[in-house]
């Protein structure tokens, strides 16, 4: 199955130039979602994986659904004032300024085996921020993984240089 197909890119999107990747319509076709769902999960079938931890907000989609699909927990990463508890933050830059991301610090125990999902990997700044929430955490990322890469921003070769493994579905060229 082709799942390219059932992206939409949307031109312009959020401002002129970029090629945004809609990946809500691939998870609104039953049988590509969980063509999608299952191949993701399927490089991580023969490890330990002990907690998914997915990134606010359609990483909590794949999150959820891959965590199920290998008999892991789930992990939300969120943004900021959005989980009720003490957590550790990590900051990272934006395009125009900062943003935030969050974990409980009671979601991982130490030596958890974690696999990091998110819909899309552009510049890598957010799932960097992931990265290290993990770690604060003293938990072992696994990989992480995306449903689309964004190659030329470079996302995937800023996590590699954290020594963790990424797998993408699929990769567009273009941004």
């Amino acid at each position: 199955m082709d799942l390219k197909q059932f992206i939409r890119t949307i031109p312009d999107y959020p401002k002129p130039g970029i090629m945004f990747r809609d990946v809500t319509t691939l998870m609104a076709h039953a049988e590509a979602f969980h063509h999608a769902v299952k191949l993701m999960a399927e490089p991580f079938r023969d490890q330990t994986i002990d907690q998914v931890a997915g990134i606010d907000a359609r990483g909590f989609i794949l999150g959820g659904a891959l965590a199920v699909e290998l008999g892991a927990g789930f992990t939300a990463l969120r943004k900021p004032g959005k989980l009720p508890w003490t957590t550790f933050s990590e900051t990272y830059e934006l395009e125009y300024g900062t943003d935030e991301l969050h974990m409980h610090t009671d979601a991982l125990s130490a030596g958890d085996k974690v696999l990091l999902v998110d819909d899309l990997i552009a510049t890598g700044g957010t799932a960097e921020a992931g990265l290290k929430l993990l770690r604060a955490a003293q938990a072992e990322p696994v990989a992480a993984i995306f449903m689309v890469d964004l190659p030329e921003l470079g996302g995937a070769a800023r996590l590699r240089a954290h020594e963790i493994v990424v797998h993408a579905l699929m990769a567009f060229k273009g941004h």
